[in-house]
């Protein structure tokens, strides 16, 4: 080994040891917070895992979904894959001079290797240019201003200009039988031939290249664990161990175990190790940002600044977190993570479906929001009424649960109390849910329901006056201890009578018992009427006939489509009916913009920016359609009344999907 030899080797594990040590360091981090420290679910269903692995990882497919900047990351991404394996040779050689990877592969694939290297040098090249045309050019909002990616993006050209150069000299030095296949770097070689550059100056310029390359390299290597760039190494296990499902329910807190003094979170010691992955995934590319309803109406929230900024307090209390001194550790709430910044979420999950790492950024904010209420009591005054509702009359409205099935008095509908006296079984329990008991404008969707499902021959029955509230809302709003009251009270009716499917017309009420009831042991084959009534017409058990002349467009739920992925349901209805035109809004199925009802915004006044259910209405209005479909009571709430404040409530309806299939069928 030459002396050259030994200085690199030197460097290389210096580098490598102060590598290992930050990461050791955030590791210790990570398992310093006193979160959930296991969970069966981010290690079950391997083989999808793996698949995840090629699609999003490797593949980037969820990189890809946002074409140009997608294409951009791409290329940089595959680039240094391909790259890596050109620096490992050089690194190879710096220790045993002359070794190359042909004699281990062979000539062909050798040639082949070195041609995609030197393609991808420039693709990688091409993507550092945009990206920083992006940066100080285009300035997308959700990007930012970020001094880390300016250097990062400088170190990158400089280790791809390095290897050209490398390249280009070495060929001048040593030709090679494949430097025709280094196209670019060859390209470049022919530039630097009118300055009859002699074989041993171009070899010693050619090293001086290498040598910065390696350099970068390294440096690189020591400074991402403190860097934005730190996603590349955890992006891809934070990927892997994501929820692979798109349904999903809020965890189940322990209100009575031993030695549990706490709820939610309070400081990020509170938070999990899976939730400090996220933080240390996020590449910040402000995605969820440009997607979160809440930041497009000028409210404080935006989902990347709650990251980046859980990610700071993580940092600044880094010291007290690893000596185990909780006591230490700040309170999450302070001067950037505010009240308001946690109350503007609508739950809408916008920014989950935007994350092209798979951030779960709900998760946290729920978390916060139940210490607040459990711990500190700490929420808008409005939601002190909707509790007490809730607590007295089992509905978030001041109605007296007497009167849950008065909508219904007229309709001959069967409680399920009759039912069981009867000993006629029923095919569904039809989960009416508190807007379609309580609220004028959604009794009328719940009759029109009724009414499909009898003209369908469904045999269905209500709960009537034993039916509670789902515990959705304040579970939102944090009331964690009063909704899992409701949810096993109510879970204790339904196993009493035995039910196994349930059909609802409120997407809240069917994201709860899907997806968080089985918590409390009620598991039930849960469907959503829009789906339902898809089944039913596919099956030819409804026949929409009658003609529906109208210009209709269709308003997404949050909690059907991002949050069940069900977008296909609702349409499938809208094209059955005659005559009937369907214009898509800009936003719509996974990118539909929320109504701002949803996470308890429903009973919060917005007191800052624009009104979510007005910009979401404007959207709609811009269709010029004369109907506003939609598939959720809250839903109808909002879009009613932005259509309102818009002035056009004799031009543009607002209904449910099940009133249209209610009028065009027979």
């Amino acid at each position: 080994m030459t002396a050259l030899s030994f200085l690199f080797l030197a460097l290389f594990l210096a580098a490598n040891a102060y590598f290992a040590y930050r990461m050791t360091v955030l590791y210790r981090l990570a398992r310093a917070t006193s979160g959930p420290t296991w969970d069966a679910t981010y290690f079950d269903r391997v083989p999808e895992r793996i698949t995840t692995f090629f699609s999003n990882v490797l593949g980037q497919k969820a990189v890809l979904r946002k074409k140009s900047a997608g294409l951009m990351h791409a290329a940089i991404f595959w680039g240094f894959l391909i790259i890596t394996v050109e620096t490992v040779e050089l690194f190879i050689y710096e220790i045993f001079p002359g070794f190359t990877w042909e004699p281990l592969i062979g000539s062909t694939l050798y040639g082949a290797l070195i041609a995609v290297q030197d393609a991808f040098t420039l693709f990688v090249l091409m993507g550092v240019a945009y990206a920083f045309y992006r940066r100080l050019v285009v300035r997308p909002e959700g990007l930012g201003k970020s001094k880390d990616a300016i250097l990062i993006l400088t170190l990158t050209s400089s280790l791809m200009l390095s290897l050209i150069g490398m390249r280009a000299f070495h060929m001048i030095a040593e030709p090679q039988w494949y430097d025709h296949l280094e196209f670019f770097s060859g390209f470049v070689s022919q530039l630097l031939e009118p300055l009859a550059i002699s074989p041993e100056t171009a070899a010693t310029i050619s090293s001086v290249f290498r040598w910065i390359h390696h350099s970068v390299v390294l440096g690189f290597l020591c400074y991402i664990p403190s860097s934005k760039h730190l996603h590349v190494l955890t992006a891809g296990p934070n990927t892997v161990l994501r929820h692979l499902d798109v349904p999903k329910g809020m965890n189940k807190v322990n209100l009575e175990g031993e030695n549990v003094t706490s709820f939610g979170v309070a400081k990020v010691s509170d938070l999990s190790w899976k939730d400090t992955l996220d933080l240390y995934a996020c590449t910040e590319c402000g995605r969820c940002q440009d997607a979160c309803p809440a930041h497009n109406t000028q409210k404080p929230l935006s989902p990347k600044a709650l990251v980046l900024d859980l990610k700071d307090l993580l940092y600044t209390h880094k010291e007290a977190l690893l000596a185990g001194k909780k006591e230490e550790v700040g309170p999450v709430l302070g001067t950037k993570i505010t009240d308001d910044v946690i109350w503007s979420c609508t739950s809408c999950r916008a920014c989950e479906t935007a994350c092209p790492v798979f951030i779960e950024q709900t998760n946290k904010i729920y978390e916060i929001r139940r210490n607040m209420v459990l711990m500190e009591s700490r929420f808008p005054p409005e939601l002190q009424t909707v509790f007490k509702n809730v607590e007295n009359n089992f509905s978030p409205w001041a109605m007296s649960p007497d009167d849950r099935d008065k909508w219904a008095e007229d309709l001959q509908v069967k409680t399920m109390a009759q039912v069981a006296s009867s000993g006629e079984p029923v095919e569904y329990l039809f989960w009416v849910g508190c807007a379609g008991s309580f609220d004028d404008r959604n009794k009328k969707v719940s009759r029109a329901l009724v009414s499909v499902l009898r003209k369908a021959g469904i045999k269905f029955a209500i709960l009537g006056k034993e039916e509670k509230c789902t515990g959705d809302p304040v579970r939102r709003m944090g009331n964690e201890y009063l909704a899992q009251t409701l949810i096993q009270e109510n879970v204790n009716t339904l196993n009493n009578y035995g039910v196994k499917k349930v059909v609802t017309a409120c997407p809240h009420c069917f994201n709860a018992i899907k997806n968080e009831w089985k918590d409390f042991g009620g598991t039930y084959e849960v469907i959503h009427h829009t789906q339902l009534i898809a089944q039913l017409i596919k099956e030819g058990r409804l026949k929409p006939t009658k003609g529906v002349d109208q210009k209709i467009t269709y308003h997404d739920s949050c909690y059907i489509g991002r949050w069940n992925n069900e977008y296909q349901a609702p349409r499938t209805i809208l094209d059955a009916l005659p005559m009937a035109k369907v214009q898509e809004m800009e936003k719509n199925a996974a990118n539909a913009m929320c109504c701002g009802a949803g996470g308890g915004r429903m009973w919060m006044e917005e007191h800052i920016g624009t009104r979510v259910n007005i910009k979401r209405t404007e959207q709609a209005l811009a269709t010029n359609a004369s109907v506003i479909a939609a598939n959720c009571p809250f839903c109808m709430t909002m879009m009613s009344d932005g259509v309102k404040s818009k002035d056009m409530v004799e031009k543009v309806k607002v209904v449910d999907v099940a009133e249209l299939v209610d009028q065009s069928t027979v």
